[in-house]
């Protein structure tokens, strides 16, 4: 059996490594980490200094210590598309050799500038044809994300999407019954990913332009105050000297939190609007914001559901030589990187 890929998550304001070992046991992690990005320095989902990235890598690497080098990376944003189809019923081969001109009738991309990958989801559905997931990238962002790892000094084995990363490592500490629905949301700095799983099956996804970077630079620009403040204050960190938030900054962040949630339940809405069955159970909050109460109480608002936050660590053994509390106030942000380091070299 492969060795599974250590999982590195290159965020927009940060670059996270997981790495994982499974056993008879289960899970174990063996290393955790983070390394900051300044800010500007992936916009989109778009790498605009690349060697800021392959610094930030070669730091985390060298600061936990890895010597493995084959990894699994994900990509995000506008350069992906993912899209649910039917197409006639055909072989596998068949399959294979017409997929890309099935492609063109749902992408808006050439699609030769694109690279292509697919699941069938059912062989025979209501029509007798077959459902496909159909995911395509830009070649120049892959191309851009594989070449910073490469100038790492290491190996990218598998380059996954990020909304399905995060549903793999959210499944790995989560059983959900086939009529169990959870809408997954990963809360990155500047994109974030919606997930809809019924069982383990994905069945609406979108990435929106909005994050946590929304309440950072609102509350620096209210404010006036640096981004290092602002950020502290965002998660709770930072306190006047009576020991409290100041109010205006609770005002700031909830008026955020507004409008992140309302970003979010347009997606839910629509996913409502257009699926036959309108059954769904909770919101599943990961990423560096999900910590953020006031984005707690506005989704609940808007969603009238259930929202808790994904613990990546659930069911994962942890190494005695980690630290607990670090593992524990990063967790949210570890969810993507976990999904990744689930990957083996080369597997689908």
């Amino acid at each position: 059996m492969a060795r599974n890929c250590i999982g590195l998550d290159i965020g927009s304001s940060s670059i996270k490594a997981v790495h994982l070992r499974k056993s008879k046991r289960g899970l174990q992690l063996q290393a955790f980490g983070m390394e900051p990005l300044m800010p500007q320095t992936i916009v989109d989902g778009t790498i605009m200094d690349q060697s800021a990235v392959v610094d930030a890598i070669r730091a985390l690497w060298n600061r936990l210590k890895l010597r493995r080098k084959d990894v699994a990376i994900a990509i995000a944003g506008h350069s992906v598309i993912i899209k649910k189809i039917s197409v006639p019923a055909m072989s596998n081969s068949e399959l294979a050799e017409q997929i890309s001109y099935e492609a063109e009738h749902h992408i808006p991309f050439a699609k030769d500038d694109v690279e292509i990958d697919y699941e069938v989801i059912s062989r025979h559905n209501a029509n007798g044809q077959m459902d496909l997931l159909l995911v395509a990238a830009k070649k120049e962002v892959v191309a851009d994300y594989t070449q910073v790892v490469r100038d790492a000094s290491l190996q990218p084995m598998v380059v996954d999407v990020a909304a399905f990363t995060a549903q793999n490592g959210f499944e790995a500490n989560y059983e959900l019954t086939p009529q169990d629905t959870v809408v997954l949301v990963n809360v990155g700095a500047a994109i974030s990913n919606i997930n809809i799983i019924r069982g383990q099956q994905s069945l609406f996804t979108r990435d929106v332009t909005i994050g946590g970077n929304s309440f950072t630079e609102e509350i620096q620009k209210q404010l006036n105050v640096s981004q290092d403040e602002a950020e502290a204050y965002k998660v709770g960190g930072s306190y006047d000297e009576h020991g409290v938030v100041p109010q205006e900054v609770e005002r700031v962040i909830e008026g955020v939190a507004e409008v992140i949630a309302g970003e979010f339940q347009r997606s839910l809405d629509f996913f409502l609007a257009t699926s036959a069955d309108t059954n769904v159970d909770r919101i599943c909050l990961a990423g560096g914001s999900a910590k953020v109460v006031a984005l707690h109480r506005a989704i609940e608002r808007r969603s009238h559901l259930p929202v808790e936050i994904v613990d990546p660590w659930r069911r994962v053994e942890i190494d005695p030589k980690l630290d607990a509390a670090y593992l524990n106030a990063h967790a949210p942000e570890a969810l993507v990187g976990l999904g990744l380091a689930l990957r083996a070299p080369n597997d689908k």
